[in-house]
């Protein structure tokens, strides 16, 4: 049986102020083609479709014409989770209508709720699909008081899809989850205000392929990671639809094709995807930077400037956009101050709770105790919990 795993499109993006829906609807309409040519059996979409828990339309729309296209044209069945960026009930509206028509939703955890099984000429495969949840959330879902972490909440979900596996039928799961050994990126939201949101490469064990969603760069976890591998577990991030930071700069976006045989073992091939305009570093002096402009096939690329100038310098952005249209930020490494010959790390890859920490310990001169983080981090966490049900 043959599947497209993708995952983390973030519709609705808006990076340093520009809107990337163009962005996105162009290299969906080349996944469109992608799934138009290798004709899978199922498309498997693990989580952060938005990027916000309240999309805005365009994104909503546009969401509406490639499922159009892959369920209804070209007849493929989808199944598609919420990630820690949805609104699990926004994305589960008419759940039960759409799944008549081939389209599998899972907002809100539904521990009763059984798995898609598909047929080939080896016979049956059950597909899983376990929304990202919160510990809270789980343990009201299945009941279970014991529910007190993400590695908790996710064994409750596999042992509810375990317990519903149909016998002599291979098995597959969608998940969005932060598995240990995984890369992160910049972009990627925590799962967790306050402390570690991880879990283990051996809670999936006896499932034979894992389609995970959150982690940006396209990559396997667990025993015998590779791009390309036949072993008995197969557990891969498809990585996500674009670059959504400088720091996924040197990643090559993809979408997992996955072969999967009689026994269960799975080959995985990673079809690239070739954005609109890519998103890059350039370094070196602003003037030689504007010189080399007219020369670059990619001046209409989203842009970094890392510039060398010591000097002070005039209107630098305005300047280097009239060069390249498209430049979205400047950094300066020698003014970094920090040795590293880098700017400062983007403010929304640190933790709320340093960032606070920093800021009274600038205002009192004092650092934080531990009976005053433990109740940052319990103002955090419900702030937290009412963002994601907005």
């Amino acid at each position: 049986m043959r599947f497209l795993h993708t995952a983390d499109w973030h519709l609705g993006r808006v990076h340093h102020g520009v809107s990337l829906l163009e962005d996105q609807a162009h290299v969906l309409a080349e996944f469109v083609r992608i799934a138009t040519d290798s004709r899978p059996d199922a498309i498997l979409l693990a989580g952060d479709v938005y990027d916000r828990s309240v999309p805005p339309a365009e994104a909503v729309r546009l969401l509406d014409l490639v499922l159009e296209q892959l369920v209804l044209e070209l007849g493929i069945p989808v199944v598609m989770i919420a990630g820690n960026h949805d609104g699990p009930d926004r994305i589960a509206f008419g759940s039960s209508l759409l799944q008549r028509a081939g389209l599998t939703v899972r907002g809100p955890v539904e521990p009763d709720a059984g798995p898609l099984v598909l047929r080939d000429e080896h016979g049956a495969v059950a597909i899983h699909a376990l929304p990202y949840a919160e510990p809270a959330q789980v343990r009201h879902a299945c009941g279970d008081d014991t529910v007190d972490s993400h590695a908790a909440a996710l064994a409750a979900q596999l042992a509810a899809a375990r317990a519903r596996q149909p016998a002599g039928a291979r098995a597959v799961v969608v998940a969005h989850a932060f598995v240990l050994g995984g890369a992160e990126s910049e972009s990627e939201r925590p799962l967790a205000v306050g402390g570690s949101g991880a879990v283990g490469a051996a809670a999936f064990e006896g499932f034979d392929y894992v389609a995970l969603g959150h982690l940006h760069r396209p990559q396997a976890v667990g025993a015998g990671a590779g791009p390309e591998t036949w072993r008995d577990a197969c557990i891969h991030y498809s990585g996500s639809l674009l670059k959504y930071s400088f720091s996924e700069a040197d990643h090559a976006k993809s979408v997992n094709l996955v072969e999967l045989d009689a026994a269960g073992r799975c080959a995985v091939e990673r079809i690239p995807l070739v954005p609109r305009r890519d998103l890059r570093i350039v370094e070196g002096e602003l003037d030689a930077l504007i010189s080399a402009a007219a020369a670059d096939p990619g001046r209409d690329d989203y842009l970094l400037a890392r510039l060398t100038d010591r000097g002070a310098l005039l209107d630098a952005m305005g300047r280097l956009r009239a060069a390249y249209p498209n430049a979205l930020a400047i950094e300066r490494p020698v003014f970094a101050g920090d040795g590293s010959g880098r700017a400062a790390p983007d403010h929304r890859r640190l933790r709320v709770q340093d960032l606070f920490a920093g800021f009274h310990r600038d205002v009192t001169g004092l650092a934080l105790d531990a009976p005053e983080t433990a109740a940052l981090e319990r103002v955090l966490e419900g702030l937290e919990r009412e963002a994601r049900a907005r």
